[in-house]
């Protein structure tokens, strides 16, 4: 499911990109070119930016492809496809908010115009504004039913939502507009399945096998269909029947391998797998089918049958070994975790998540100096890798060693100077060793390198506004961050604490309780929101936050028990 809802969401997004696609059309009759060369039609001419934005679109400067498509709308404002074309280059630069006030736009003036409508609906699909989607697809099917993609996506979508009734009924509209649709007899054939409705269900999927021969999707549905009734002869049978027309189906094997486990066959499951641990060694998709069918689903036990008994073949593989220790340590088991992960190789591309695997697992169990040690250990057999730097710096940052995090971290940013993370966490460890200038100058460099940063643009304004300073420009990069994370309780908090540094203590109350309802239980934030109380008079309240903080709060109390002290006139 997991998949096919991938192509899916892929088709929207090529349906988005295509609806900006045809040939340009002005509105307006064109501004006479001059004879000698396109090129030199002057800044007054509508073709002029539009070309000059495909070719910066093509080359991926999507910013000055905004900007050479605005200018062409002025010159050509009742232009629909210029609009149109501005709102696909809005959703590639992963800007749907600006996407979707264009396409609202053309909208409120053509209500009937299907291009944009179907553009709007699918930003709303991709953003799972799942009702507004579905409106927009209706809308689009009683104005021009013979939209066949649309069928597809609408049907999906209140497959979505469970209203399989609706979905079936949208689906054989478009089959019976469409006989030969295969999406429509494939989905038809999986509602039918989810209803138990078990003969509808293999016609369609037969159907859709008969429309569409090479594909393996409605194969493995009928498989599934199979299993659910305990056909076990017949589940068996199609696998074989996959395996020899697609010799190569490293799914189809896998599957028939834990089948014939769990049938008890377990001779059989053991030569397979042992086949498959064989193959893995040269084909690297053996090991992508171990991980899109089990560990992506977290099926730890059913991976580690598959995996154990690949390793029979090959007992030294790091990729096996890697997912084993994946699986493991999924299932909370993470001695045996360890084990798989040691054996993973420095030559492996699972290499560094193992080694970070093994560190974190060191972390849980409160072994940060064994943590330490491993690090150093993988740091010695791969020491260009900036990230095993990176993460020894964050577990020297745990044993409050401030010196020697640091210094990991700088040595990572050697390595990779453009790592916004990087700059970030020394940023924070600078921060906790009390040397502010160097934390503000760490968050300044995140936000030239990622403007869009908003841990980096909350962390400064905070630090400015706790510091007293800069108060104006902490309130605009708090604001800028919370752009990009609008329901952040800390971000919240460092908005209303902007506003009580400023002495608007009416706004940072409300921003302070605001801020509480996202995180209920940080001791910072409540000692914020007590304050707040006690500048506008509220005593009751500002003992209530204070006593609070207090209950939860684990170290630096004295100036807190002092407040609270103050307060009873102790």
């Amino acid at each position: 499911m997991k998949k096919f809802y991938y192509k899916i969401v892929i088709f929207v997004f090529a349906i988005l990109m295509a609806a900006g696609c045809t040939a340009y059309t002005p509105h307006k009759a064109p501004v006479q070119a001059p004879r000698e060369h396109p090129a030199y039609q002057g800044v007054e001419n509508q073709y002029y930016y539009f070309t000059a934005a495909q070719v910066q679109r093509k080359k991926g400067n999507l910013d000055q492809t905004v900007v050479l498509l605005r200018k062409a709308i002025e010159l050509d404002p009742e232009s629909v496809y210029l609009q149109r074309e501005l709102s696909t280059v809005y959703i590639q630069n992963k800007e749907n908010d600006k996407a979707l006030e264009v396409l609202e736009g053309l909208l409120q003036k053509d209500p009937n115009d299907v291009k944009s409508l179907t553009i709007y609906a699918g930003i709303k699909q991709i953003r799972k504004e799942t009702k507004d989607a579905i409106a927009a697809y209706e809308k689009i099917l009683s104005w021009d039913p013979k939209q066949e993609r649309v069928y597809s996506l609408l049907g999906s979508l209140y497959m979505d939502a469970g209203d399989l009734e609706r979905a079936k009924e949208i689906f054989n509209r478009q089959v019976e507009n469409y006989p030969g649709s295969y999406t429509g007899h494939f989905f038809l054939g999986r509602i039918h399945a989810k209803q138990g409705n078990f003969e509808d269900a293999e016609r369609e999927f037969k159907k859709a096998l008969e429309l569409m021969p090479d594909r393996s999707e409605p194969q493995f549905e009928l498989v599934n269909l199979y299993k659910t009734q305990g056909k076990t002869k017949k589940v068996i049978l199609l696998y074989e029947d996959i395996i020899e027309n697609n010799p190569g189906n490293i799914r189809a094997a896998m599957e028939l391998a834990y089948y014939y486990h769990q049938a008890g066959k377990k001779k059989d499951a053991a030569s397979m797998l042992v086949k498959l641990g064989l193959r893995s060694q040269n084909e690297f998709e053996v090991i992508v089918v171990v991980i899109q069918l089990y560990i992506d689903q977290k099926k730890y036990d059913e991976a580690l049958i598959v995996i154990n008994g690949m390793l029979k073949a090959i007992p030294d593989s790091p990729d096996l070994n890697h997912l084993g220790g994946v699986a493991y340590y999924g299932l909370k088991n993470n001695e045996k975790a360890i084990i798989h992960f040691e054996k993973v190789t420095p030559e492996s591309r699972f290499f560094q998540d193992a080694v970070v695997h093994v560190a974190f697992v060191y972390q849980e169990q409160k072994k940060n100096d064994a943590a330490v040690k491993f690090l150093k250990s993988a740091i010695e057999k791969d020491p260009d890798n900036p990230d095993f730097k990176y993460y020894l710096g964050t577990f020297y940052e745990e044993l409050e060693d401030y010196e020697n995090a640091a210094q990991y971290i700088k040595q990572a940013i050697e390595i990779e100077p453009d790592n916004a993370r990087y700059y970030f966490r020394i940023g924070v460890v600078y921060d906790k060793w009390n040397k502010k200038e160097a934390s503000m100058e760490a968050m300044r460099t995140v936000i030239s390198l990622d403007p869009k940063h908003a841990n980096a643009l909350n962390y400064l304004g905070y630090t400015y506004a706790d510091l007293g300073l800069n108060l104006d420009e902490a309130e605009r990069l708090i604001k800028e961050a919370l752009k990009y994370k609008p329901n952040d309780g800390y971000i919240t908090d460092s908005l209303g604490w902007v506003y009580y540094k400023k002495g608007k203590f009416d706004i940072a109350l409300k921003y302070l309780k605001k801020a509480i309802e996202l995180v209920p239980d940080d001791p910072i934030m409540l000692e914020h929101l007590g304050d707040a109380y006690l500048k506008l008079d509220d005593k009751p309240n500002a003992l209530k936050s204070y006593q609070k903080s207090l209950n939860i709060k684990e170290k630096d109390k004295e100036a807190l028990m002092e407040k609270i002290r103050q307060l009873k006139g102790k």
